[in-house]
């Protein structure tokens, strides 16, 4: 079931695979490796931390008490924290995030009911940001995983699949390439618009472990 419902979302798409830790090496040696600023210190930005420094990007943790006046120095910013602490980021940082690559983790549930999303119908949280951001490039990724399958790699018996989404190609493939040489799969899921399709992944995803029928270290994984 769970091969069709990602069937039916991506289509054909061929997921990218993970690479070997001797393909890893030769990547260090041969690529400049991506710098990365994650605002967020709790699991999924220690996970996603752990997974593209595996691979060889650097990474440096802004967390919530220094949020507000922090410099940025990655390249590429990943937003690991809740969505209502988006708003707070981007009004702080919206002139530095101006020229890079903004990743969009969250889910935007309403944490009241734990029953609906708090962005307007047929939109999703990455979309609302790219509006806001209008200078920056943004991508949907690592929303339909938990933490502790980044962490360990495996779904089950199946490689860990990042999903990614985004109107801007080559940020999408340097993205799926540092997830790549992180041990991990990645699928490039389409434009920002399917970020809508992801989010809804990630809410059902997060409904059955917050009601115990998944465990956290479970989730949906794809199989090619």
């Amino acid at each position: 079931m769970i091969k069709d419902l990602l069937n039916k979302l991506f289509g054909g798409r061929q997921a990218s695979p993970a690479l070997s830790q001797e393909e890893t090496n030769t990547r260090r040696e041969t690529v400049k490796m991506t710098n990365y600023t994650i605002f967020g210190t709790g699991n999924m930005a220690t996970a996603i931390a752990g997974v593209l420094t595996k691979g060889g990007a650097t990474v440096t943790h802004i967390g919530s008490a220094e949020s507000a006046t922090a410099t940025i120095t990655g390249d590429v910013v990943i937003l690991a924290v809740p969505y209502p602490a988006v708003e707070g980021i981007i009004a702080n940082h919206g002139e530095a995030l101006a020229g890079k690559t903004v990743i969009d983790i969250t889910n935007p549930l309403n944490f009241e009911t734990f029953d609906s999303l708090v962005v307007p119908a047929g939109s999703s949280a990455a979309a609302e940001i790219a509006a806001k951001l209008p200078e920056s490039v943004v991508l949907k990724a690592f929303n339909t995983t938990f933490a502790a399958t980044l962490a360990s790699g495996r779904i089950g018996d199946l490689t860990t699949t990042v999903l990614v989404a985004g109107d801007d190609e080559a940020a999408k493939s340097a993205l799926i390439a540092d997830v790549n040489a992180g041990g991990l799969d990645a699928l490039d899921a389409g434009s920002l618009r399917r970020a809508h399709e992801l989010e809804a992944v990630g809410f059902l995803q997060l409904t059955l472990a917050a009601s115990e029928k998944i465990g956290w270290t479970g989730g949906f994984g794809l199989v090619k």
